[in-house]
């Protein structure tokens, strides 16, 4: 797969994650929870990044881009364990005060889990630069 297309995808993917948040806080009226702020801090400069990077065809955006999206995830994957119950209670950040980080409010359209997305989306950048970076040289 060329560098090009494969550019391409993680920057629609990154743009496509950064519009949803934007959405679902500004226009929604969603308050983010501590976690969900912390997930935008790795996202949000995703579609910048990856964006000059197609525009250049950078070979090494794997290396700046990369560690963004791995931190997102791992922050992602431990709101996903919040939603879900299985993280102790101890050490949930988001019950103190502000919205909470498993609340009915952190499900889009009341199905599909918010984490979950973020998850997926810090996942999927992640595989994508890692094939950029695997990729035999043209």
């Amino acid at each position: 797969m060329r560098l090009w297309t494969i550019l391409l995808a993680a920057w629609l993917v990154s743009l496509g994650a950064t519009f949803g948040a934007l959405f679902i806080g500004e226009v929604m009226g969603q308050i983010p929870c501590t976690l969900c702020w912390y997930q935008r801090i790795a996202m949000f400069p995703l579609p910048l990044i990856l964006g000059i990077a197609l525009w250049r065809s950078d070979e090494n955006v794997w290396r700046y881009a990369l560690p963004l999206s791995l931190a997102g995830a791992c922050i992602a994957a431990w709101h996903v364990a919040v939603f879900y119950g299985i993280a102790p209670q101890t050490i949930v950040p988001c019950t103190a005060s502000g919205p909470s980080c498993s609340g009915d409010s952190m499900t889009l359209f009341g199905t599909v889990p918010l984490p979950l997305l973020s998850l997926g989306a810090f996942t999927l950048i992640a595989v994508l630069l890692e094939a950029s970076r695997r990729r035999k040289p043209s």
